[in-house]
């Protein structure tokens, strides 16, 4: 924090610590947009935004002024490790947040933020941090900041919940294209409700949002993320090269590189199973071994993926040490687990819609289905999902995905998801702490994500 207290220094205080949620309408309906600085801390991703919120020909707009993102480098780990992300945001946490103020808009009225040029920025309406789910240490880095810049520059705070950010993001999106294209016809952003699937290294999880806060948790995953079974299978399949090679320790990425060197052209033919017994039906490769079905006989509304993990490094290690698996063994290998892991995720998420429709008269009226997390910017994994979909009864269903730089931890998304909050009411007190589990459910018994304490609600 020390390079930052002597910009915090340089302010006129424009905004008082509780502004309420009809000045927060004001703000909108006026040429002044709602302004954020974000900052999201909960694994190892540091980011820092700078989101706006407009209104554009009686439409609303977004405006992402400034996102940059530092990746903690745990490569020689081939994983996450706690320590190094941590001191990771510790070293670039400020000097982001510094790099920021520079991009804020200018202030017209002569007052705000004035910097070491001597220019003077707009103050931001209120912070936006990251309060939960996460790694505790790491997410207190970021709320801390938050903390601090809420105190020093008076306005409030908003810690925001990371999954309902994630699944908030097509929001952004659709105001994103309202600004860039003003002439064209409002971009549709999903309306409650709707269905998502929020898929990366640290979650799995199939949610029914019905609003803002109301959402139910439909199926998780009571062992390990998708994206650590990707990335686990990813570290035992990709030749050594092709690791050492790898920017990042998200190995399912360059795995998906690996198997689908041409892109969507070699999983073009992919064809789900027709029915849930062809579904679960043993397919045994040419090389002779074959990848279980997590659940494969019920229909509980649960996720799975260790089993995948275990299944392809016991293939693996079951080779004659004398002979290295081939390189189309290997392709073969990859597409196989991608295959399993996302018909898994997409045979649930079939049978929670088949499920919806007697709570709805015999009809759904879920008419999208948001997919967001890192996994999301896997195009095989949309392939799946689509073709189940359809092959299942549910092809109305629209399918949205942000595009991959809002699919992976962001502040932007977090901005945009504290101005979401912000503008129904919600702050948050400077006594909020950040929470490793989290629920989006309210019904949960710690109240989900309006809980435990430390919300202001205005109304």
């Amino acid at each position: 924090m020390s390079s930052i207290l002597p910009m915090l220094l340089l302010v006129t205080p424009a905004a008082t610590f509780r502004r309420s949620a009809l000045n927060a309408r004001r703000c909108l309906t006026s040429r002044r947009g709602l302004l954020t600085l974000a900052i999201e801390t909960s694994c190892d991703d540091t980011s820092v935004a700078i989101v706006e919120k407009t209104k554009k020909d009686s439409r609303s707009a977004a405006k992402i002024h400034f996102l940059e993102n530092v990746t903690a480098d745990t490569r020689a780990h081939r994983g996450i490790h706690p320590i190094i992300a941590l001191e990771s945001h510790q070293d670039n946490l400020a000097t982001l947040v510094q790099k920021a103020l520079n991009y804020l808009p200018e202030s017209k009225t002569g007052d705000g933020i004035k910097l070491a040029d001597g220019t003077r920025r707009r103050l931001p309406d209120f912070i936006s941090a990251t309060r939960g789910p996460g790694m505790r240490s790491n997410l207190s880095v970021g709320l801390d900041t938050g903390k601090a810049l809420s105190l020093a520059w008076q306005i409030p705070m908003v810690g925001v919940h990371h999954m309902q950010a994630h699944l908030l993001t097509p929001g952004l999106v659709s105001c994103l294209e309202n600004e860039a294209k003003a002439d064209d016809p409002p971009a549709m952003t999903p309306e409650f409700p709707f269905l998502s699937i929020l898929v990366s290294g640290g979650h799995t999880t199939l949610v029914h949002s019905k609003g803002l806060t109301d959402h139910s948790i439909l199926a998780s995953s009571e062992d390990i993320a998708i994206g650590e079974a990707l990335d686990k299978s990813a570290r035992d399949i990709l030749p050594d090269s092709l690791l050492r090679e790898a920017k990042s320790t998200m190995y399912g990425k360059s795995l998906e590189q690996f198997v689908f060197p041409n892109g969507k052209a070699d999983f073009a033919d992919y064809t789900p199973p027709e029915t849930r017994g062809k579904e679960i039906t043993k397919r045994v490769s040419d090389w002779g071994w074959y990848v279980t079905t997590p659940f494969a006989n019920t229909r509980i509304l649960q996720f799975s993926f260790s089993s995948i993990a275990s299944m392809v490094g016991k293939i693996v290690q079951n080779k004659d040490t004398n002979i290295e698996m081939s390189q189309p063994e290997r392709v073969d290998l990859g597409r196989e687990a991608m295959r399993v892991c996302f018909e898994h995720l997409a045979s649930r998420t079939v049978i929670a819609l088949e499920t919806l429709r007697p709570h709805n008269n015999g009809t759904n009226d879920i008419k999208t289905l948001v997919v967001s997390g890192g996994v999301a910017a896997n195009q095989f994994l949309m392939k799946v999902l689509t073709s189940f979909l359809e092959m299942r009864g549910f092809g109305h269903i629209k399918i949205v995905a942000p595009p991959p730089y809002l699919c992976t931890d962001n502040a932007a998304m977090i901005g945009w998801a504290g101005i979401e909050m912000f503008e129904a009411g919600f702050r948050s007190e400077l006594s909020c702490r950040p929470l490793r589990k989290w629920t989006l459910d309210p019904k949960a018994d710690d109240g989900g994500i309006l809980g435990p304490g430390g919300w202001i609600q205005e109304r």
